[in-house]
């Protein structure tokens, strides 16, 4: 009996690495294409635009520290014309470029050096806020259901174990802000900007409060917060997995 033939096999998403060391781009096309992600790889800056331009990618790896521009200004014209996720990969460690990269658009950022399996889980966090599949009940415009809370953005409701949770219009804001935009760091600088005003900025203590109640509202163990999670002198994101 003749086998029958195999269908073709549909490629995954198509990630874009802009990184100019060679053992890095390898040791990221590996890993990546193990988990069935379709790599395209450039060496510089200006060979990355070039690429996102004609290949489209679904996500973008970007280092700063590029040879010929500096990943700033890459990240800088990929937003021009793109909302595309962008996932800073970078050696910068400080509290400025992290801030500066998340405020410039990129949509998370990770430092050098770091392990494979929270690279490929904050891919996949961030392709499950832009993929189509994510796109229906819990897609960020309707709302979201993380575990037993209920995030409902068009009727301005929030539910934990079924009971109405009764935020304040900043707690709510906040929350909805994050809720927007999930598994997805927003800067203090970002959230105090649109929520409390420009010339609020630099109060960090505004929103400190805030989240420190709205884990109290919602459960979330202050001391080792799973739903809200800080990151440390940059902003905050809401986990859309509990696990």
């Amino acid at each position: 009996m003749a086998e029958s033939p195999q269908s073709p096999r549909t490629p995954g998403p198509r990630i874009l690495l802009i990184e100019d060391e060679r053992q890095i781009r390898r040791f990221l096309r590996i890993s990546l294409s193990s988990q069935g992600f379709e790599v395209l790889e450039a060496e510089n800056g200006t060979a990355g635009v070039a690429a996102f331009n004609h290949q489209r990618p679904d996500l973008v790896l970007l280092d700063l520290g590029l040879p010929d521009i500096d990943g700033m200004e890459v990240l800088d014209a990929l937003r021009a014309q793109s909302e595309v996720p962008v996932l800073v990969v970078s050696v910068r460690a400080s509290e400025a470029e992290k801030v500066a990269a998340l405020d410039a658009g990129a949509n998370d950022y990770i430092t050098k050096p770091f392990g494979v399996q929270e690279l490929l889980a904050r891919v996949r966090a961030i392709l499950r806020t832009v993929m189509p599949s994510s796109a229906s009940p819990g897609a960020p415009d309707a709302g979201l259901c993380i575990g037993d809370l209920v995030i409902d953005l068009a009727h301005r409701r929030v539910t934990h174990h079924g009971e109405a949770v009764h935020l304040t219009p900043r707690e709510y804001s906040v929350l909805a802000a994050l809720a927007r935009q999930p598994d997805r760091v927003l800067t203090q600088h970002q959230l105090l900007s649109d929520i409390w005003g420009p010339v609020h900025v630099h109060d960090t203590h505004y929103l400190r409060i805030v989240v420190s109640r709205l884990r109290h509202k919602l459960g979330d163990d202050p001391d080792e917060p799973r739903l809200i999670q800080t990151e440390a002198g940059v902003g905050y994101r809401l986990m859309c997995s509990l696990v």
